[in-house]
């Protein structure tokens, strides 16, 4: 395991609508699209969290598109 994935924040719905500047409705849609990272089950299925590696590459991507 590497030190990146030991540390690997997770992230609650509305820390990642901050991070990327969208609500809810985008970023499910861009799920659905598949041009958003899907959450990771936490504490059963009713919770999800993003980790913070995920988003940060995703806006990355954003960058160089």
């Amino acid at each position: 395991m590497n030190m990146q994935a030991q540390v690997d924040r997770l992230l609650r719905r509305s820390e990642v609508e901050e991070m990327v500047g969208l609500k809810k409705s985008s970023i499910y849609q861009k799920m659905r699209d598949g041009n958003f990272p899907k959450p990771a089950p936490y504490r059963g299925t009713r919770h999800n969290r993003w980790r913070l590696s995920d988003i940060q590459q995703w806006l990355e991507d954003q960058l160089v598109s």
